[in-house]
């Protein structure tokens, strides 16, 4: 997949601020600080339209991307991260039940994991809860560059098996550093997006 146009579109923090058009989006999930932003950038090539942040917690917004005009990135806040207050939190996941449940153009989500550690109990209620609004999920195990060959098949293994994963849901190891799985992403979204 070739990306020649990548912008932010908006950062919405209520459905009153979604984009209305009905082109088709892929939501981005994943714990504060797991690598969201850098999946996005890869993907995109570009160096920083999504913003890498060392303070966990700072995306509070869905955060729109319209990529080459015919579909949305939409980086949903990370979660799981102790320092935000128990009504900020209730705020986001407030914001957040009402994008995964009400949403027509969300086909499908990117759920981001880091491969080298076993998914959180955090981790485990997203992909859940994703699979509760009969949502198509990606599994994407990020840091891929971080741990030796020989130990990507057990690393995966034990990633589907916490989440209970479904046959039908994709596991993609993948590296922002080097680029591995980036092509492999680009396919299973595309898939999901029917474009």
């Amino acid at each position: 997949m070739k990306v020649n146009s990548a912008d932010i579109v908006i950062s919405a923090a209520s459905k009153k601020q979604y984009p209305k058009t009905p082109i088709p989006e892929i939501a981005l999930a994943g714990r504060s600080n797991v690598g969201k932003s850098s999946f996005i950038n890869r993907m995109i090539q570009r160096k920083n339209l999504a913003r890498t942040s060392s303070k966990p917690g700072k995306t509070q917004t869905l955060n729109f991307y319209i990529i080459n005009d015919k579909f949305h990135f939409v980086d949903v806040p990370g979660y799981g991260y102790a320092k935000v207050s128990k009504k900020e939190r209730a705020k986001w996941g407030e914001m957040m039940e009402e994008y995964f449940a009400e949403r027509e153009q969300l086909k499908a989500t990117a759920l981001i994991i880091d491969i080298r550690h076993k998914p959180t109990e955090d981790d485990q209620l997203m992909y859940d809860y994703l699979k509760h609004f009969e949502l198509p999920v990606m599994v994407i195990a990020t840091k891929l560059d971080k741990i030796k060959k020989g130990q990507r098949k057990k690393q995966l293994k034990m990633i589907f098996d916490v989440l209970e994963m479904e046959e039908e849901d994709a596991l993609i190891p993948f590296s922002s550093e080097t680029g591995e799985g980036k092509d492999v992403a680009w396919r299973t979204m595309l898939s999901h997006l029917n474009l």
